[in-house]
């Protein structure tokens, strides 16, 4: 037996329940690593309290690092014994997970496993929402909402090593000196964050805005566009965006709408270890600094949930079994 967060139905913090599971077993092309760490995300907290849909009992998490204890037939990348780290596990707020071999990213020497537990979700939706999502480049200008969040801290850090001008948003100013010492050119409230942009810019807008927000911030985010700009809608941390009139977009400049997920930026092994590769690298040479916000004993993932939900949280949180 080991020891994992079940939800036996969808509803709040509440239903997260710390108890006693048969230990997994890996099949063919799968991992069993032991887990030293497993992030959380807000996609966590959608599944647990239903607004994606997920089979129950559910064991949330899809993101962790640790260590190799056995393979499944097949296996010929990995051994037991080696570090590794997902953004595409599955109930993985346990003490082991399964992890299939495809999915399963390899661990830099320079790196712990509360580091490699925090990267792979937001660092690699960072590298692809500025790579691959809006090619950014020297001298745009990017408004990033939430940058003391766990996306916004490392996308600060990238988009200014790619030479962009980079305006964030923030709520406190415990987190706006967190986005300034990221490299945040200006930091905003999020009061009137439109105009506030347009004024920077000299009226033109920034080409970019990277909103993982969502209802609070969209319409501030579409005015703050220049023209033909693109809004790059990740996440809803406010909650859904209602249904858009297309004409908005039209009216707005001509501008580009988007709303990408990271399955779809990661195609194949090529795609993942290229993403993996690159960010790994840049936090193990200490090029790139990881900010764990908070550290939670798996047991307490409820009042994870709740800081997470509440806005209380900076940087990444972990769970550590």
């Amino acid at each position: 037996m080991t020891h994992a967060i079940v939800a036996r139905q969808a509803g709040g913090p509440e239903v997260l329940e710390y108890t006693e599971i048969d230990r997994p077993v890996p099949g063919p092309g799968q991992l069993l690593v032991k887990v030293g760490a497993a992030g959380v995300n807000f996609i966590d907290t959608y599944k647990r309290g239903g607004v994606y849909k997920v089979q129950y009992p559910f064991i949330p998490g899809s993101e962790a690092a640790g260590t190799v204890e056995a393979v499944g037939d097949g296996v010929t990348s990995f051994t037991a014994g080696d570090r590794v780290a997902t953004a595409e596990g599955v109930n993985c707020y346990a003490e082991y997970a399964l992890v299939d071999e495809d999915a399963a990213l390899p661990v830099p020497a320079g790196l712990d496993d509360f580091t490699a537990a925090a990267l792979p979700l937001q660092g690699m939706t960072a590298h692809y929402l500025m790579n691959s999502t809006f090619k950014v480049e020297p001298g745009h200008t990017v408004l990033l909402h939430a940058g003391a969040g766990g996306v916004g801290l490392l996308l600060i850090q990238l988009l200014k090593a790619r030479g962009a001008q980079v305006i964030t948003t923030v709520s406190t100013d415990e987190k706006e000196q967190l986005a300034r010492e990221a490299g945040a050119d200006h930091v905003l409230r999020y009061e009137g964050f439109a105009a506030r942009v347009r004024g920077i810019t000299g009226g033109t807008g920034a080409e970019v805005v990277y909103d993982g927000v969502g209802k609070d911030t969209f319409d501030g985010s579409l005015e703050a566009l220049r023209i033909r700009g693109t809004l790059v809608l990740f996440g809803a941390a406010s909650g859904p965006v209602p249904p858009v009139d297309p004409q908005r977009l039209n009216a707005g400049g001509s501008l580009f709408l988007t709303r990408p997920t990271m399955g779809h930026y990661l195609q194949d092994a090529a795609e993942r270890r290229w993403r993996s590769g690159e960010i790994f690298a840049a936090a193990a040479d200490g090029t790139l600094k990881v900010r764990v916000g908070a550290r939670y004993p798996l047991s307490q993932a409820e009042q994870a949930h709740r800081d997470l939900e509440g806005r209380r949280t900076t940087g990444k949180v972990v769970l550590v079994p």
